[in-house]
């Protein structure tokens, strides 16, 4: 695990029971270097959504709670946002929450010559991720999966 990685699981063991007691699901954490610096971006939703009050509020408890524990050792920008509609899939409940829904699912290696997949999420069983693409079935093992989101589609 790089520095980088260790940051997003230290922040994720810290930040998911303080999320949860102000009444908020963990979606997502990213650590990475933009223009204007570092950025640590979390996630947030709930049924019926974020608003800029529930991100501001978030922010302020967590914004403290890291500057007491100290283990980011350079300067960075704290963003909370909501996961948008494109939301990121991670945890196994997002897969079975959002079964039904078109998905793009990418692999950290190919599987049968192709790492993007995007298609209709059909669950997940044991450790492998269902998703129906032109008929086909394919069966992906979640520790291959790099990414995996919603996709949604405007409809014209």
């Amino acid at each position: 695990m790089n520095g980088r990685e260790e940051i997003i699981k230290k922040v994720w063991e810290l930040a998911e029971p303080v999320v949860m007691s102000l009444g908020f699901e963990l979606v997502d954490v990213e650590f990475q270097r933009e223009r204007q610096g570092w950025v640590l971006r979390l996630y947030i939703d709930k049924p019926g959504g974020v608003n800029l009050g529930d991100c501001v509020r978030v922010s302020e408890v967590l914004g403290d709670l890291l500057d007491a524990k100290d283990f980011i050792h350079h300067a960075y920008h704290l963003e909370i946002s909501s996961p948008g509609v494109d939301r990121p899939l991670r945890k196994r409940e997002d897969f079975e929450r959002f079964a039904g829904d078109k998905v793009k699912i990418q692999l950290k290696e190919p599987l049968e010559g192709r790492r993007n997949f995007t298609g209709l999420l059909r669950g997940i069983e044991g450790e492998e991720i269902i998703i129906e693409i032109d008929g086909r079935v394919w069966r992906l093992p979640r520790e291959k999966v790099k990414k995996a989101h919603i996709k949604f589609e405007f409809d014209v």
